[in-house]
């Protein structure tokens, strides 16, 4: 299992994860929050957040959740909802394991809009994630 601090370490690590402005708000017991306030370089042509961004947080929230669990991992597989457009200030990912064993875990999450603290559900993942042996 891996604890907050080696969590945070690992998304710090990540160049891919700086771009996006992800932030690690809770990490515990195969539950994760990852959040990213929203900027320009994040929307498409419409100004709403761009599909890819929202898979993005779903991967991050998806794995670490799945991390929580198994320690280190990787996303052998991801499915995503779109349900509505994100176009609030912050965009929240909230990630859990819905069953695993010792060596993979099914995770969910969903991806709250957030304006003025009023959450809207506007996607929703599974995934199946995998322990990297070795």
């Amino acid at each position: 299992m891996l604890l907050m601090e080696q969590a945070q370490a690992i998304l710090e690590a990540q160049p891919f994860s700086k771009l996006v402005g992800a932030e690690l708000e809770l990490f515990e017991g195969g539950r994760c929050v990852i959040s990213a306030t929203m900027r320009d370089e994040l929307r498409q042509h419409m100004g709403i957040a761009h599909g890819g961004v929202l898979a993005t947080l779903a991967d991050m929230a998806l794995t670490f959740a799945g991390g929580a669990v198994l320690g280190p991992v990787i996303t052998s597989e991801l499915k995503i909802n779109y349900i509505r457009p994100g176009n609030g200030d912050r965009l929240v990912a909230r990630g859990e394991v819905v069953g695993h064993g010792r060596r993979q875990a099914v995770t969910r999450c969903e991806i709250y809009s957030v304006t003025d603290g009023e959450e809207k559900l506007c996607a929703a993942a599974q995934g199946t994630i995998v322990k990297i042996e070795g």
